[in-house]
């Protein structure tokens, strides 16, 4: 068993990994090889993503200090956990969901996405298809400069119609 002051420094720094990205997720990775861990590990960096198996007594504790309420989570932290932290909400899920394709695991415990939470690994499909705020904000930007180019589609084929009538026009007088 670690010393007091070790566990509490684990701690500090879980509370401060929560409080600095937007979304956690808690998966459940045991049975995996060291194989698979690796290339879980590996897929996690190239996506932005930070993957550390945590003591679910001290994630309750560094919970509970950054006032989160744990007692949703309760039912998420028990057995092996893995804490799974980002700033994009759904990349965690299509992470999980492609890795499943091969494997098993990782399954979802529980995860903390856009200020909701997400409980059970029947969830992961929902998750997946969250859209994140630049998704949202280019969704909306899309939106906005649709009618924006109807009027300069209109305005472009106006203008071909009207040098077709002033050629005519000009033929005409020859």
């Amino acid at each position: 068993m670690k010393r007091r002051e070790e566990k509490e420094e684990i701690v500090n720094h879980l509370i401060e990994d929560i409080k600095n990205t937007s979304h956690f997720y808690l998966a459940d990775i045991s049975g995996l090889n060291a194989e698979e861990t690796t290339e879980l590990r590996r897929k996690c960096f190239e996506n932005d993503l930070r993957l550390t198996v945590v003591k679910n007594t001290l994630l309750k504790r560094a919970l509970d200090a950054v006032e989160f309420s744990a007692e949703e989570l309760e039912q998420a932290l028990e057995g092996p956990t893995s804490l799974i932290l980002t700033e994009k909400g759904n990349a965690p899920a299509k992470l999980i969901k492609e890795f499943r394709k091969k494997k098993d695991k990782p399954l979802l415990k529980g995860a903390y996405v856009e200020e909701s939470l997400y409980i059970g690994d029947d969830k992961l499909e929902d998750l997946s298809k969250i859209k994140s705020k630049e998704e949202l904000l280019g969704d909306l930007i899309l939106q906005l400069q649709s009618p924006m180019n109807d009027v300069i589609s209109s305005l472009k084929s106006g203008n071909d119609i009207l040098a077709g009538v002033v050629k005519t026009l000009s033929e005409k007088e020859e």
